[in-house]
């Protein structure tokens, strides 16, 4: 195992076992038995170690999530791939407030990389004509409510006992970016809630999500790039409205 490796190694373990998931350079050093210049010639300084441990750490989960293959329902890989995602941080606790911490001045590139596959799958929700909103924002609409939930499960486990509220959450954020006939569907699934009743106004937002979205994945568009992007501020512009 090379250096870098070993410090890798020994830095994840001494942060998965410590009480608050912080960890010392000085700890790393004498548990990986190097001394701090090489540790800081592999990873630069205290923040670059942590974040190399954070994408080290969930690698494994984001592995699973590359080699995927999409299912025929998008809305279903989902609401999977939220509850994945809270099951990841109640079984890596210390990384996972590690990943989400505020002292991690650049996001690591697992966060990004989790981010771009979340938009991805709804822009194929999108291209059903599935989505009220476009797909970046509904990616960070899910992303903050999925990320929320999960720290207060790992950071608050005496307070939020109630083990449907992540389903619960993740069905009123669902509701808020997909028209309403996937939600009624999907509130026959199995550990799904019953979502709230509301009059169907997503029809324009809709409609525009798709068009860009199929637009995105036309392989000769027929417009030139001044009015690709004009055509795009438009469509966005519509598929996000104003929240009166």
């Amino acid at each position: 195992m090379s250096t870098k490796a070993r410090i890798l190694e020994v830095a994840a373990d001494l942060v998965a076992g410590s009480p608050n998931g912080d960890v010392s350079t000085r700890a790393v050093c004498e548990a990986a038995g190097v001394g701090a210049p090489a540790l800081y010639r592999h990873f630069g300084d205290k923040e670059g170690l942590l974040s190399a441990v954070v994408d080290h750490g969930f690698d494994k989960y984001l592995a699973a999530k590359r080699a995927r293959t999409p299912g025929t329902d998008p809305v279903q890989d989902l609401r999977d791939g939220w509850d994945t995602h809270v099951e990841f941080a109640l079984r890596n606790p210390n990384l996972y407030r590690l990943m989400n911490s505020p002292a991690m001045r650049t996001p690591p590139a697992a966060a990004l990389e989790s981010h771009r596959i979340l938009t991805a799958d709804l822009e194929r929700v999108a291209a059903r004509g599935k989505l009220r909103l476009a797909p970046e924002l509904a990616a960070q609409l899910i992303m903050s409510a999925n990320v929320g939930v999960a720290l207060m499960l790992v950071s608050r486990p005496s307070t939020f006992t109630d083990e449907t509220v992540s389903r619960r959450v993740r069905d009123a954020v669902h509701a808020a970016v997909f028209t309403p006939d996937v939600m009624a569907s999907a509130s026959s699934a199995p550990g799904a809630t019953e979502p709230a009743a509301g009059p169907d106004a997503a029809h324009v937002p809709a409609a525009a999500a798709r068009l860009n979205a199929l637009l995105r994945q036309s392989s000769s568009p027929a417009l030139s790039p001044a009015e690709d992007a004009l055509l795009t501020e438009w469509l966005n512009r519509l598929s996000n409205p104003p929240q009166g």
